[in-house]
């Protein structure tokens, strides 16, 4: 199981990038003049693909290796007949090593560079933004901040060479600012930042090209994360026998549901059902079942106004929901203390998530390594005692956090997804899809209706937290690109996640 997982492609912080330059040059026996010339010549073809009408680049080069690439990709332009401008940012007697004989060809093929100007006028048709590759460590600074508003102001479509300049590849955020790619080309190793945090409004559509390195030297470098995948995680529900029934199939038991919030006790009831547990059953305050029922009568939905009228359905069920529409009164911290005391397989999400950050709870007969943690950001700040600020700063570290004091497993939701767990070892998984549409209510409900109803068939903690991030994230775009993103409702998933769970649409 743990070989499913772990599958998809190797994502890196830019640390592991620079052993991965160093196995290719030392072990691999390819000199840096060789991979930079390979870079440039990736980039230029994929940019005639990208635009094939253009016929005129503004580069924007910096003094690293980033900026060599762009000195190639400039010489071939040059050399296919393009108009070339290379602005350089920077004293070009730093440069040196592999940029500098770019440089010197650059040079010989008859493009001399020009210092950047904010004052001038734009004249390529496709902007090369090859200013600050991976090394960037810190704020950027005013020269380089300048040249990116160039860039980003230029109207013209940039094209990013490594990564958009000025975003931490580590962390997916701006130093400071950043460029605005149309496209972004990675090399060698992909880089985790591009695909969390605020990387989507930075980097545009990504690409990646290995430049040759052999895979074995590719994967000499352990990835600290790794993109999820539908194709490598479906697998992991097996074929239902002809003779099986419901009770094969798990039973999850919804806590949740308290006054004026019924809608979202009903939406993690029906994204379980949809998700295939064979039982559902839905605990709410008194006064709210007949909203459940009427948004989906097949929901087993019981009144509950004390803990002792939980203590049955806790028995019956196998694994528990815990927090959509949960509140924060007295009713729902009694609720959210004899579910946990349960020590079943539970998720615990929303109000359920601030009680455990308040410390409230009684959490000394609980079972904290079965359970899978679905915190957004503020969420996840109040349980790591913070603010969303910091959480958002770098989301990679806060997961750590969580890791450390929560040891189940634990997503971290928002713009590229992260879960990972305390028990398996595997890296970070990422999830790259979902769209803005999912920025409405109801969503997280959905979402933990449908790792409920996955642990309840049989899968573990980790195992369910990933391929629920990502049939969630997949059956939004699919809701999208047959609707539109603006309007998306949590309700709207429900049929394409059952869709997904079937191998009726491609994974």
């Amino acid at each position: 199981m743990h070989g499913i997982a772990q599958a998809g492609e190797a994502l890196h912080t830019a640390a592991e990038v620079r052993a991965l330059d160093r196995s290719a040059i030392d072990t691999g026996g390819i000199p840096g003049t060789v991979l930079m010339a390979r870079a440039g010549r990736a980039a230029f073809a994929l940019l005639q693909r990208l635009w094939p009408q253009a016929q005129s680049l503004d580069v924007v080069c910096g003094i690293g290796n980033n900026g060599g690439d762009g000195f190639v990709v400039a010489q071939l332009a040059r050399e296919r007949g393009f108009r070339v401008r290379v602005l350089l940012c920077g004293d070009a007697a730093r440069i040196s090593g592999e940029a500098r004989a770019a440089l010197g060809a650059l040079m010989a093929a008859g493009v001399a560079p020009e210092p950047f100007d904010p004052a001038l006028g734009v004249q390529g048709e496709v902007v090369v933004d090859a200013l600050l590759g991976t090394g960037l460590g810190g704020t950027v600074r005013a020269a380089q901040a300048q040249a990116i508003g160039w860039m980003n102001a230029s109207g013209r479509p940039v094209f990013a060479l490594d990564i958009p300049s000025g975003l931490c590849s580590d962390t997916g955020n701006p130093l400071g600012t950043a460029v605005e790619a149309s496209h972004t080309l990675s090399f060698i190793g992909r880089k985790r930042g591009l695909h969390t945090g605020l990387a989507a409004d930075y980097a545009g559509e990504r690409h990646f090209d290995a430049l040759g390195v052999p895979a074995p030297l590719l994967q000499s470098v352990p990835a600290s994360a790794r993109l999820l995948h539908c194709a490598d995680l479906l697998p992991a529900l097996s074929a239902r026998g002809r003779a099986a029934h419901k009770g094969h199939f798990g039973h999850v038991l919804v806590i949740g549901g308290n006054t004026g919030m019924a809608g979202a006790a009903a939406l993690a009831g029906m994204a379980a059902a949809r998700a295939g547990a064979g039982l559902v059953s839905v605990a709410v305050r008194p006064g709210n079942e007949g909203a459940v029922l009427a948004a989906c009568p097949e929901l087993m939905v019981r009144a509950v106004a004390y803990t002792a009228d939980l203590a049955p359905l806790l028995a019956r069920a196998s694994v528990l929901l815990v927090g959509p529409g949960l509140g924060r009164d007295a009713w729902a911290q009694q609720l959210l203390t004899s579910a946990l005391a349960s020590a079943l397989p539970t998720v615990i999400d929303a109000d359920a998530l601030n009680a455990l950050a308040d410390g409230s709870i009684d959490t000394r007969a609980a079972r904290p390594e079965r359970w899978v943690l679905t915190p957004h950001p503020g969420e996840a700040a109040r349980l790591l005692g913070t603010d969303t600020a910091s959480v958002g700063a770098d989301r990679f570290a806060a997961l750590a956090q969580l890791l450390g004091r929560y040891p189940g497993a634990v997503v971290l939701k928002g713009s590229g997804t992260l879960v990972a767990d305390a028990a398996s070892g595997l890296p970070v998984m990422v999830c790259a899809e979902g769209n803005p549409g999912m920025a409405s209510g109801g969503m997280g409900d959905v979402l933990g209706g449908l790792i409920a109803a996955l642990l309840a068939q049989g899968l573990g903690p980790a195992l369910a937290a990933r391929l629920g991030v990502l049939v969630h994230a997949r059956a939004a775009d699919l809701a999208a690109v047959a609707e539109g993103e603006r309007g998306l409702l949590a309700s709207d998933l429900l049929p394409r996640i059952r869709q997904l769970l079937n191998g009726r649409v491609a994974a």
